[in-house]
């Protein structure tokens, strides 16, 4: 049963714009997605710069997946790993990822750090990541201090779901920051 407060269906959440798309990266966002960029359809179009996502390694990805299609769960040959994704996972990630995470880790440290596992929590992308941190962190009403200029999509990623505030400090080389 749905219960209606001052004819007012939705949440304060669900109507509000804390959706973080009200300032001008956004609108750069919204460019490019009208106007592309292509290299030969469209040598005129807007690049887009501001996007934590790599796309420029897709080729790469694609290649290594064709030469090593048996590590691919997308494929007849590598079906038989399905199994291990398809169900629910456990609420830090995969444990087989975690624990191949962690080796890397260690590798990339030059063995000079070992990575437990068991203390590593996964997220899908840094929106997630962004917004569990932050739930830890503090309380609805409480701040978070964040350098300026900031990645302006922590609007939506650290404040939006949370209720928590962002404090820009101005940082450059005369503050010594």
């Amino acid at each position: 049963m749905v219960f209606k407060l001052n004819n007012q269906m939705l949440s304060k959440m669900a109507i509000g714009d804390g959706n973080g798309e009200n300032n001008s990266y956004f609108d750069g966002w919204k460019a490019y997605d009208s106007d592309p960029y292509h290299h030969h359809n469209n040598p005129d179009g807007v690049i887009q710069m501001g996007l934590a996502e790599n796309q420029l390694c897709f080729d790469l990805v694609e290649e290594w997946l064709k030469k090593y299609h048996v590590a691919s769960i997308c494929t007849p040959e590598g079906v038989g790993g399905f199994k291990d994704v398809a169900i629910f996972q456990d609420y830090h990630g995969w444990p087989k990822f975690r624990n191949a995470v962690a080796k890397f880790m260690g590798k990339v440290r030059g063995d000079r750090l070992s990575f437990d596992l068991d203390r590593i929590v996964m997220a899908a992308r840094a929106t997630e990541a962004h917004e569990t941190v932050a739930f830890c962190l503090a309380d609805p009403g409480e701040a978070l201090l964040v350098p300026n200029p900031y990645y302006p999509g922590f609007d939506r990623d650290l404040r939006w779901r949370t209720g928590i505030q962002l404090v820009p400090i101005e940082c450059d080389s005369a503050n010594n920051f």
